[in-house]
């Protein structure tokens, strides 16, 4: 049985209320993402409305994403608002 890939978005740069509109106004590809955040520099509770946005997104797609290094900043933010269990992250 073929598993289908899942499209790998590499992050970079700042994720704060500054950026995240536009990053939210991209189009994602079809099919799986992997939202990979190795490169980003800096976070706040916009990035985290973001993720649940792309979240909400994917599900209405029929489809998944998942998030891969995420920044501890961001963790912990997640962890404060209770909605931690609700990020899939990536291996």
């Amino acid at each position: 049985m073929m598993m289908a890939t899942a499209a790998v978005i590499k992050l970079e740069g700042a994720m704060t209320l500054e950026t995240a509109a536009a990053r939210h106004a991209s189009a994602l590809p079809a099919g799986s993402i992997v939202f990979d955040f190795s490169d980003i520099t800096q976070v706040d509770s916009s990035a985290l409305a973001l993720l649940l946005a792309w979240i909400k997104r994917a599900k209405a797609h029929g489809t998944t994403v998942e998030f891969r290094a995420l920044p501890n900043a961001l963790l912990a933010l997640a962890k404060l608002y209770g909605v931690d269990t609700l990020l899939p992250l990536a291996a």
